[in-house]
């Protein structure tokens, strides 16, 4: 049976079915990009609100979304687009073609945007799309920013790191029982991505704090000690971490919300071993 080799799911597919992505698909004996130019979300942002706090600081972006994503994250805040699949679940889609997201994003450069951000679903399901607008935007002279949960191939990530100028990249715990368990990931994947894309691009990297999970002092320690120790002497610029905090939604309801106190204390510990650290939603 084919095997999809874009992520740690790997999932086997006969024809015409779509994987767990929901982005996906084997079809006439190949396996397609289902979610290509199909957009659900776009909004002119703040480059903070990627959150990116060290590139372009008080600059904007273009943020496009489409539909799918590779985890299973049960306190999803963008579920209906993340687990959705075309009209059926994202409410419907407009097709933009690579050149005319570039356009719209060089439309905007008098109201401060620098380029395209790929974020609110799992971009990477449809990396062959972000390819594409990416060459375009940079024809264009503009940047492209990449947020991501980094769990997919050393293939996929080989083929979009050398066209994304900055990415936030969710490391959400350090933990493989957290990563496999609760959110069906992999977290030497998302390691090894974030040292690969640190190599050749900006990245900031982001932890969502949930309660009774992956908000340990321990945890946090070994966390932040990994990120610092990926500049080991090499010139590297150092990664910036934000600290998020949790809230009750989706699936996961009877959680409380993570306690303010608690991301403070838990940016003094990774303030031991990084320079910049930042909190968020507080």
């Amino acid at each position: 049976m084919p095997r999809c080799d874009v992520c740690h799911n790997r999932c086997n597919l006969n024809e015409g079915d779509v994987g767990l992505c929901r982005a996906r698909k084997f079809e006439d004996g190949s396996f397609k990009c289902a979610n290509y130019g199909l957009v659900t979300s776009i909004a002119l942002d703040p480059i903070e609100k990627k959150p990116l706090n060290l590139f372009y600081p008080g600059s904007n972006i273009i943020s496009v979304g489409s539909y799918g994503c590779n985890l299973r994250c049960p306190f999803c805040q963008n579920h209906e687009i993340s687990y959705g699949f075309g009209k059926e679940y994202g409410g419907g889609a407009r097709f933009i073609t690579p050149s005319e997201l570039a356009e719209i994003a060089e439309s905007y450069i008098p109201q401060g945007n620098i380029g395209v951000a790929f974020t609110y679903n799992e971009p990477l399901v449809g990396y062959e799309y972000v390819i594409d607008t990416a060459q375009e935007v940079h024809e264009r002279g503009l940047k492209t920013v990449l947020v991501s949960n980094g769990c997919v191939s050393q293939k996929v990530a080989e083929l979009v790191i050398p066209h994304i100028d900055a990415m936030n990249i969710d490391l959400k715990g350090f933990t493989d029982s957290y990563y496999e368990d609760v959110l069906h990931g992999n977290r030497h994947m998302v390691m090894d991505f974030i040292e690969h894309a640190a190599e050749v691009s900006h990245v900031e990297v982001t932890t969502l704090i949930v309660p009774g999970y992956n908000d340990s002092d321990a945890e946090m320690e070994e966390l932040a000690g990994w990120i610092s120790a990926l500049d080991n002497g090499s010139g590297r610029e150092k990664i910036a971490l934000h600290i998020s905090r949790y809230f009750p939604r989706f699936r996961m309801t009877d959680i409380p919300a993570t306690d303010v106190d608690k991301i403070y204390h838990l940016k003094e510990i990774a303030g031991k071993y990084l320079e910049h650290v930042f909190t968020g939603n507080c």
